[in-house]
């Protein structure tokens, strides 16, 4: 059965969903940009011996916006992840993350090397980059996007199948996958339904790390980590992303069918890696 939670940490209040007995192997699971944590619905189940927890990152479903006139920069979701292990009582755990969530749980596990045991990351690793010389326009556009933000009319949906149909034309995913996101991504908003999620998110963001920054956090990462790829996803595309495989040690790339959520969409084939990955001491080989 799944559990809902509510992880008071000191600066904001992170929601998230739980499954697994209490004794289990502790595992903090974090969505991509725009998700949240229903994005481990259909995953969570086939990992039975796991304590498996999926927040919503704060700005997302039902955790916490950032106060007023806050961006939301990649690296202060970091602190979030820190504090809601320490909220959960967790000294030692591993780590997963889809898309945005692989870049900060990459990130974790680079700079707390002593309490993550392993890593495993969906269609993601480190976050996005920039050309350096976009620099001074992406802050520029950042501070007028805020500075527009009470002007903008937000998108309201006359019922949860419109919102649901707007999910799958913007991402691509199955009507039921999309339908897993929205039913906790919506919220109601006059006679329909609004999302959740902070509008804040879509701005660009106000300053981008540069590829050397990213690849110094990818080589602090000394815990054995899992890459899972869709074939059809993003990062395959990518050929940037070879350098950044290359820095981290103990690092696994699997490639499974599907698109950038084959969690979501298909789950037992991720499953079947993260199971055995997840249940391996340090230095065990596992079917990853």
């Amino acid at each position: 059965m799944v559990e809902e939670l509510e992880l008071r940490t000191p600066d904001l209040r992170l929601a998230a969903r739980a499954w697994g007995p209490a004794d289990g192997i502790p595992v903090l699971a974090v969505h991509g940009w725009l998700d949240n944590a229903a994005s481990f619905d259909a995953l969570a189940p086939l990992l039975p011996d796991i304590r498996f927890v999926a927040l919503d990152l704060t700005g997302h479903g039902w955790s916490d916006h950032r106060p007023p006139g806050v961006h939301y920069h990649f690296v202060d979701f970091i602190p979030d992840i820190v504090a809601a292990a320490d909220a959960l009582g967790w000294e030692r755990f591993s780590l997963l993350g889809h898309s945005l969530g692989g870049g900060i749980v990459a990130f974790v596990a680079a700079i707390l090397p002593e309490r993550v045991r392993r890593v495993a990351m969906i269609e993601g690793l480190g976050p996005p980059t920039s050309n350096p010389d976009d620099g001074p326009a992406n802050l520029r556009k950042a501070i007028e996007q805020m500075n527009a933000l009470s002007r903008k009319r937000l998108p309201v949906y006359p019922n949860v199948e419109a919102a649901i149909h707007a999910r799958c034309e913007a991402s691509g995913l199955s009507w039921l996958a999309a339908a897993t996101l929205v039913e906790r991504g919506l919220q109601p908003v006059g006679d329909g339904f609004g999302w959740r999620t902070d509008p804040r998110l879509r701005f660009v963001s106000p300053l981008y790390l540069s590829e050397p920054q990213i690849l110094a956090y990818m080589g602090r990462i000394e815990a054995p980590a899992l890459l899972i790829c869709g074939a059809d996803g993003y990062l395959v595309k990518r050929a940037y992303m070879q350098e950044r495989y290359a820095r981290i040690a103990g690092l696994t790339v699997k490639i499974l069918p599907g698109g950038h959520h084959p969690h979501l969409e298909d789950p037992e084939p991720s499953a079947r890696l993260l199971g055995p990955f997840f249940a391996a001491r340090r230095g065990e080989q596992t079917s990853a």
